[in-house]
């Protein structure tokens, strides 16, 4: 946002409260967890793929969980210092310390030290963003009972890592840990999980996980978490009323976020905050008072960093007289487990939910040359449309970069395709992208070429 300010001639300045930019995704969310992800991947693929591709290794494949975090922080680090770059290209002025409103004109920014000063500024953009969320009854420690912010850094492997959440963040570092040789078991208080996407996206997900290891009790309340030295117990109720209780070395607890408003004083510039702590907006992201905007975690709708941005960008074209928009139905969602899963769209649910008519395409990964010859089998791409003008309504794919081929889909529906307009389209062969023309096929007349 600060940057599009900047582009628009704006005189921009950006209050950060910690020493790094790039808040939550760069420092402790997408960036490292993906780190982490890929490295963990490459250890998996070493112990578990090697040998039938034709690599043999004499000697024993370690894990170096000292050198796998550093590398995780370097690429943090780099990312960082990518962001002061464009700030100071940009020619953005960065204020480290808290902000708090004084009045709707004046912000007060108190640094580390205790000492503070004042700003005035015609506009403001709060992007506040959030923090990790807890049960009531949970201690977080910090130590064994955990948050995603202390699983990136964890010194060692974990021998059983307990799970309080089946989202998208509890499986994405489940995956890392239980392919670096952890036992993996997650409660899940949903009937599956990642619950707001298309239940065939839960099913398969679910099954191969499973096959992986892990271990799933959905359905499942947790009652209560108790740490007694290295051991944290989890007692949790299932749908019957009966109790179950899991042992493990360390508990993260990955219960969704919450928007991060404490210390910003929005009562002194008349700003609504909601019983929940999200800043309340209109559709064009303004507050109750005119010149204060609200983007990103800290207002209503999903919590993806690419929403935020997208919102950013608006409020700064909003300010400077344009008239941007944002299509919300269009906002992607991806897990990047391995196989990755995302989603554009309404899913299957909502589209009976809603009473609209619809036809269902899809293809299986393992028909695809491309998967076969990666070894990556499994997953699929699943297509809505509406069942009488063809137009695509929802893309669901789990397999194999399925977060890159996801843009595709967003594409075909910001211009509004039809399943029959991304079925005529040629797809490079062998790609994993053909399955989501086979999918299209099948939805258009099933009549998918390759299953």
């Amino acid at each position: 946002s600060a940057i599009r300010c900047a582009q628009l001639g704006f005189n921009t300045a950006i209050i950060e409260k910690y020493p790094t930019l790039g808040g939550t995704c760069l420092n402790v969310g997408c960036i490292p967890s993906k780190a982490l992800l890929d490295s963990s991947h490459h250890y998996h693929d070493a112990i578990s793929h090697f040998k039938e591709h034709g690599i043999d290794v004499s000697g024993e494949i370690k894990v170096n969980m000292d050198q796998m975090i550093a590398r995780k922080a370097g690429v943090v680090d780099q990312n960082v210092a990518g962001i002061k770059y464009l700030m100071d290209k940009n020619k953005i002025t960065v204020l480290q310390g808290v902000g708090s409103f004084e009045d709707a004109t004046h912000i007060k920014i108190t640094k580390d030290d205790g000492s503070s000063e004042v700003i005035e500024a015609k506009n403001t953009i709060i992007a506040t963003g959030s923090k990790p969320s807890t049960l009531p009854f949970i201690k977080i420690d910090k130590e064994r009972i955990i948050t995603s912010t202390e699983a990136l850094k964890l010194k060692k492997v974990p021998k059983h890592l307990v799970i309080i959440g089946g989202g998208v963040i509890g499986l994405e570092l489940g995956q890392v840990y239980l392919r670096l040789g952890a036992q993996v078991s997650v409660v899940e208080f949903l009937d599956r999980i990642i619950a707001g996407m298309d239940a065939a996206l839960s099913k398969e997900l679910t099954k191969v996980l499973k096959k992986q290891g892990m271990k799933f009790y959905t359905s499942h309340k947790v009652k209560a978490v108790e740490r007694k030295g290295d051991t944290v117990t989890v007692s949790a109720e299932n749908a019957k009323g009966e109790t179950i209780t899991l042992e493990g070395d360390y508990t993260l607890v990955s219960v969704g976020r919450r928007p991060y408003t404490e210390n910003l004083a929005a009562e002194k510039a008349g700003v609504k905050i909601s019983e929940r702590g999200m800043v309340e907006v209109n559709d064009h992201l303004q507050t109750n008072i005119p010149n204060i905007y609200a983007i990103g975690d800290v207002v209503r709708g999903a919590m993806l960093a690419h929403k935020a941005e997208e919102e950013g960008v608006m409020v700064a074209e909003i300010l400077a007289g344009q008239k941007p928009h944002i299509d919300y139905n269009l906002i992607p969602g991806v897990v990047y487990t391995w196989p990755e899963v995302a989603s554009v769209g309404k899913t299957e649910e909502q589209l009976k939910e809603s009473g609209i008519k619809y036809k269902v395409g899809s293809f299986p990964f393992k028909a695809l040359g491309r998967s076969r010859a990666s070894m990556d089998t499994d997953g699929f791409a699943k297509i809505l449309a509406d069942e009488k003008t063809d137009e695509v309504l929802g893309i669901h794919i789990i397999g194999a970069r399925a977060a890159d081929l996801i843009a595709e889909a967003v594409t075909a529906m910001e211009f509004r395709a039809s399943a029959e307009d991304i079925a005529l389209m040629s797809h490079a062969h062998p790609t994993f992208a053909e399955a989501v023309k086979e999918a299209a096929l099948d939805a258009t007349a099933k009549r998918s070429i390759h299953s």
